[in-house]
């Protein structure tokens, strides 16, 4: 049990060590608790001779934040906020294996953060129709091979609210962690994705109340993304982006990365392109693909899931004329009817009744200017 002490002197040290945290997580590992840190600050320069000055003085000025603390305790309690201190049993066991894990986490939720299975989706603010049809079938397919996973982002728009909203049709538990306090939530379009993840997942931040809502804070919070997760999973991103250095810190915790790759040229498939061309991360196109390379499903129970229709086909019950049109599809997707035509060497009237067809089968998707999209 965390005693009510050791809770505020956590959250000053939280504050104290925002450009030390390496050092203070070594001072906390070595005497044990927040509480010996604050205690000992007199004899920690000789106890430990390397321990930077600025440390020192820091430790010396405690005191003074220490309402502040208070205050913080306060809203937690009031507000149904876990505080999840380094040394907690239910403090994420991922993350303590890491050089730089927070002192504190400030939990909302109900899931359990030592889920067998979790899992970080991640990628571009710009999601394409592409990267949505990924993520809606990656996560429906996973939900039947390993539906105990829980999905780990940072309810961003784009590929990350995409994987926290389908993770929910899909009845598992999402987990988004945050770049600010609990008392804000950015986007505020996200309000209500928000709200139900807390009764099917979580809110989780190393933030307390009345942060600013920084870019390096965002930048900061890749790395308990990455450090809650098993895998990480780059769905889209350009050459440049948050996702990417997700990806880079996974690979520094030795956890695996994986990448949807996408159409060559494409700038929202630039960035996973290149993580497969350099080996940072291996290719995958499917669940099953993704289950296998973990080793959380042996061949006789993929083989049953693909026998159960599981793993998805590609074109299923394509007539000759129909496979022409999504074959063009593949290639050049987004394409209204006459061009298709033009380019399969059909008929207009042969090429509506066969996007009709397609429609109805659930392979492509009419969206508005006549342009039709490629779903599977």
């Amino acid at each position: 049990m965390i005693t009510e002490e050791e809770l505020i002197n956590t959250i000053i040290l939280t504050r104290l060590s925002y450009f030390h945290l390496n050092t203070m997580v070594e001072l906390y590992k070595q005497l044990g608790s927040a509480t010996e840190i604050i205690r000992q600050r007199d004899q920690l320069k000789t106890t430990f001779p390397g321990l930077p000055q600025r440390i020192s003085d820091d430790l010396m000025d405690a005191e003074a934040m220490r309402p502040r603390a208070v205050e913080e305790l306060a809203y937690c309690r009031e507000h149904d906020i876990q505080m999840l201190c380094l040394n907690d049993t239910n403090y994420p066991k991922r993350l303590t294996e890491c050089a730089d894990p927070p002192l504190m986490l400030f939990y909302k939720g109900l899931a359990d953060l030592n889920r067998q299975h979790v899992i970080a989706v991640v990628g571009t603010r710009h999601c394409t129709t592409y990267g949505q049809d990924l993520i809606r079938n990656f996560l429906a397919d996973l939900s039947r091979l390993c539906p105990d996973t829980l999905i780990v982002s940072g309810l961003a728009y784009g590929v990350d609210i995409h994987a926290h909203r389908n993770a929910l049709a899909n009845n598992m538990d999402t987990v988004a962690v945050l770049a600010h306090g609990l008392d804000d939530l950015y986007p505020p379009r996200h309000r209500d994705t928000a709200n139900e993840m807390v009764f099917h997942g979580g809110l989780l931040t190393e933030y307390m109340t009345h942060t600013k809502i920084d870019k390096l804070n965002f930048v900061r919070r890749n790395r308990i993304t990455a450090g809650l997760s098993d895998a990480t999973i780059v769905v889209e991103s350009a050459e440049k982006g948050g996702g990417l250095i997700t990806a880079r810190i996974s690979r520094e915790y030795n956890r695996d990365v994986f990448a949807f790759p996408g159409p060559i040229g494409a700038p929202y498939s630039e960035g996973c392109n290149h993580l497969i061309r350099d080996n940072g991360a291996a290719l995958i196109t499917s669940a099953v693909d993704f289950v296998k390379a973990m080793g959380w499903q042996d061949e006789l129970e993929i083989n049953q899931m693909r026998k159960a229709g599981i793993e998805r086909q590609m074109f299923p019950e394509l007539d000759e004329e129909e496979q022409k049109i999504t074959s063009l599809l593949q290639t050049q997707n987004d394409l209204p009817a006459n061009i298709i035509a033009v380019k399969t060497a059909l008929n207009i009237g042969t090429v509506q009744a066969k996007l009709f067809a397609l429609e109805m089968k659930g392979v492509v998707k009419p969206y508005a200017g006549g342009f039709y999209h490629l779903l599977k």
